[in-house]
């Protein structure tokens, strides 16, 4: 395994955040921890049925409900602080968070694809890692299970998944309310009571509001964006007897944001045309220079320069927006039956229903060349899952099979659209890109320039082969080499490109632990999936130049258009007529796939000791394939391709091989040290890739991820834990016959995974008096340097050097944790990091990044009884 090495000895002490351990074991933290009378030892259910962590053969990191309040964790994005195999970024959409285990993950703002790290909450399945963004009530834990999922529960997943569990209904009466304030005026409420209404019976409800000004400034108005706000209600019946167990669980939450911005970096080289750079990023010049200077023209800021990554400073075209509108609502119901001593059966049934609507300035500047308006977005699932699980032979084989089916219908509307500024930027961007001392002005197309020739015209007098045909084609032909491309009318482009997919999946598992004696266990898995998916889409949108340009009697043009050198004709095609709004593509389409896939797992694990378990195994995951759903896919005949099939938007399904070997220690009460090493590798990985106008799904043929992960608590004392961790991840390309767009990227990291992550977190809490407590936490993730997009242009200007985020809470608590007052910081050091990047369509090598949030502080108060 190259380069895996511990990075010295020495950082053993520095092993993974398992902030899961005596302290978080409280009567509350999961109905699987009620049975447990071990006398701290944390209960998880991450392989089906209760069982201690440390006995689980699984690499898995454990969360609990106190660690997670100490840190001040809201969503499932800050649950990566306490967690070093687990990313998460946000790119154009908080919707569309991608989340990563060991380096993989499925990118990319695009609904068509499934996730490869898997979200449940209490057991419900959440399609997209986006739709479980929310904020979320009192948690009892989180669980974060490392490799391919599916032999356990729920839906089959490639990577991993994040599993989290919220406060059930208690029979005694209780509640609390809370409020923070902090900077950027950030306003948070959340209460919540429960209680019985009979011996039977217990009612829970949980509600929060919370409320942040954004982060990055408009640099044409006084306008922020990156802002929060939002809000969340949850109901809960929880019905218990000797034998069943019935939790019936409402919800609703709604989001009014404007997410989400990015700050263009290529205004720190804006003008400066450098011999070391001009060769590389001269096209980058002339479209940065042009969007200035037609900004400028119109009264304001193209592109922020020079460029502040501290400011947070990006330029919006004024009418133009980034509002992001989310109603999420849900039921699920959960029955556990005891049939019979040894026997128990677990039904989760649920359905979930979530909106999002959103618009976007596309062009991230304050040029009006192209938005988003009103795009929509649809999911709704209905999923039913039934585990029998029971033991047999003198509780020798611990048994489970169980079933999953997963209704989903997906839903899309885009609207890709230009503004009135469209054609003003081609023309100024070609004319920028051809001139020489012979033709000083350059060249344009839709004749917005005055004293500045056409195209055609300077193709006729450079060609007087191409004239002479043009002029023998008669006047409709010799017209498209003398006159202007059509004018594109403001808002002209998708009237609404609208797409439905909808999926049937159903699977067969069993997951089964055989107790050979006291000290050796073998687990064997099986999982049957069988998945169908149907696509329709109508597609309409409306371009003038883009129908022209495809016309018989601009043939002739098109051909003096690739003759052009340094790949101008394809631009001025491209621009004209971009991919992503192309009217050839227009009509109805339809479709259907089928797949089948055997997954499972065998794991054998020995206990050496009461204290030290090792184990060793294999899993073979799978994520379904499905449709891109983005008309820019489809193999134009414009462009020489067999013209758009319903096939050019499938891609295949994702399946992964993966080796582990690991140990889990208890060296004694005050210390625990776990570790594993793992090689994962990936077949047909499904990547979103920029292919130079447009973005498209990738097959990647082969990415291994392989690694070391280390994890360890140490409790000296019961107030003082201390949690660290470390995790090496090389997760690599590993295709000799990459497409072209990513041919650079074999033997190169995947984006947005540092090799190196150490995360630490110490919590103290000390009983200053009888009645008065406190409390000290500090939490800390570093990150090696990482790329946020292989691009050789881009790295320079998107690359995240090695950097850290430190979070700290002082606090406290009164009669017996009554009421308690703290004070909060995030981001302590104000460290700013990419979130990620990517290249920005239609500016030729430009890039832009979504930067990390600032240092956000204030206080808090709560109340509970």
């Amino acid at each position: 395994m190259r380069k895996i090495h511990l990075i010295g000895t020495s950082l053993l002490a520095l092993t993974i955040a398992h902030p899961a351990y005596a302290q978080d074991a409280a009567p509350q933290a999961a109905e699987a921890t009620e049975a447990a009378d071990d006398g701290g030892e944390i209960i998880v259910t991450a392989a089906g049925r209760a069982q201690i962590a440390q006995d689980v053969p699984i690499a898995l990191s454990v969360v609990g409900g106190e660690a997670l309040t100490n840190a001040g964790i809201t969503d499932i994005r800050g649950i990566r602080q306490l967690a070093p195999s687990l990313q998460s970024t946000t790119g154009q959409s908080s919707a569309a968070t991608v989340l990563r285990i060991r380096g993989i993950g499925t990118a990319g703002d695009n609904p068509g694809f499934e996730a490869s790290v898997g979200v449940f909450i209490d057991g419900v399945f959440r399609a997209r890692a986006g739709v479980a963004l929310a904020d979320l009530p009192p948690l009892e834990r989180v669980e974060v299970l490392r490799g391919p999922q599916g032999t356990l529960f729920g839906r089959n997943t490639s990577a991993g998944a994040l599993s989290l569990f919220t406060q059930k209904p208690a029979f005694d009466l209780g509640g609390y309310v809370e409020g923070s304030y902090g900077n950027y005026n950030e306003i948070e409420f959340k209460a919540g009571v429960t209680g019985p209404v009979s011996e039977k019976v217990a009612l829970r409800f949980d509600g929060g509001y919370h409320k942040r000004d954004g982060y990055i400034q408009d640099a044409n108005s006084a306008r922020s964006i990156n802002n929060l706000d939002r809000y969340f209600l949850r109901g809960q019946a929880l019905y218990e007897s000797e034998t069943v167990k019935f939790r019936l669980i409402g919800d609703y939450a709604q989001t009014d944001e404007q997410c989400c911005g990015a700050l263009n970096t290529n205004s720190g080289f804006l003008g400066v045309q450098n011999p070391a750079t001009a060769a590389a990023f001269g096209a980058a010049f002339v479209a940065s220079s042009t969007i200035q200077g037609l900004s400028a023209a119109a009264g304001r800021i193209g592109i922020v320069s020079p460029f502040n990554q501290d400011a947070r400073q990006q330029a919006i075209t004024p009418g133009r927006d980034y509002s992001e509108k989310v109603k999420e609502w849900g039921i699920s119901g959960q029955l556990d039956w005891a049939v019979s001593d040894n026997m128990n059966l677990t039904s989760i049934t649920a359905y979930r229903d979530w909106k999002l609507t959103r618009n976007q300035d596309i062009d991230f500047s304050g040029l009006d060349r192209a938005y988003r308006d009103g795009y929509k977005n649809g999911l709704k699932d209905f999923t039913q899952e039934l585990r029998l699980q029971g033991t047999a032979f003198d509780d020798h084989l611990d048994w489970m099979v169980g079933g999953f089916y997963l209704n989903e219908k997906l839903s899309l509307t885009d609207t890709v659209r230009f503004g009135a500024q469209a054609d003003s930027y081609v023309d100024n961007f070609i004319s920028g890109l051809t001139r020489s001392a012979a033709l000083p002005t350059g060249f344009q197309v839709f004749g917005t320039k005055a004293a500045t020739p056409l195209v055609g015209q300077v193709l006729l007098a450079s060609n007087p082969a191409l004239a002479a045909a043009a002029g023998a084609g008669g006047p409709a032909v010799l017209a498209t080499f003398l006159t202007p491309f059509p004018a594109t009318p403001n808002g002209a482009g998708q009237v609404a490109d609208q797409y439905q997919v909808n999926t049937d999946a159903i699977a067969i598992f069993t997951h089964n632990i055989i107790k050979f004696n006291d000290a050796i266990s073998l687990t064997l898995g099986l999982r049957y999936n069988h998945e169908t998916k149907k696509i329709n889409a109508n597609l309409n949108s409306v371009v003038p130049a883009c129908a022209w340009l495809q016309s018989p009697n601009a043939a002739l043009l098109r051909a003096g258009l690739a003759g052009l050198p340094s790949g101008l004709g394809a631009a001025i095609t491209n621009l004209s007529c971009n991919p992503m709004v192309n009217s050839e593509f227009n009509g109805t389409y339809n479709g259907d796939r089928s797949e089948n896939e055997l997954t499972g797992t065998a794991k054998l694990a020995f206990k050496l000791s009461n204290r030290l378990m090792i184990y060793g195994g294999f899993d073979h995951g799978y994520k379904a394939g499905g449709y891109n759903l983005d008309r820019g896919t489809f193999d134009s005949a414009f462009l020489g391709g067999n013209g758009a099939q319903i096939t050019d938007l499938a891609f295949a399904p994702e399946t992964v091989n993966s080796y582990e070997i690991g140990f889990k220690a208890d060296i004694s009460r005050a210390f625990m040290l776990n570790g594993s090493v793992f090689v994962a590798d990936f077949k047909n990985f499904q990547d979103l890739t920029f292919i130079g106008n447009n973005f498209r799904v990738t097959s990647v043929a082969k990415v291994r991820s392989q690694g070391i992960e280390l994890e360890s608590t140490i409790r000296p004392t019961r107030d003082l834990t201390v949690n660290l961790g470390y995790t090496y991840v090389e997760a690599e390309y590993r295709d000799n016959a990459l497409p072209a767009a990513i041919a650079g990227n074999n033997g190169i990291q995947v984006t947005n995974q540092p090799r190196n992550t150490i995360t630490a977190a110490v919590t103290w809490t000390p009983q200053l008096t009888d009645t008065v407590g406190a409390l000290f936490h500090v939490d800390a993730r570093s990150n090696s340097k990482a790329n946020t997009i292989n691009d050789a242009l881009a790295v320079p200007y998107t690359t995240n050097q090695a950097y850290a985020v430190v979070n700290a809470r002082l606090g406290l608590n009164f009669m017996d944790n009554k009421f308690s007052v703290e004070a909060y910081v995030e981001n302590l050091f104000n460290t700013y990091y990419n979130i990620t990047a990517f290249p920005i369509p239609e500016q030729s090598n430009s890039f832009a990044v979504y930067p990390g949030t600032p240092r956000f502080y204030g206080v808090k108060a709560r109340i509970q009884f």
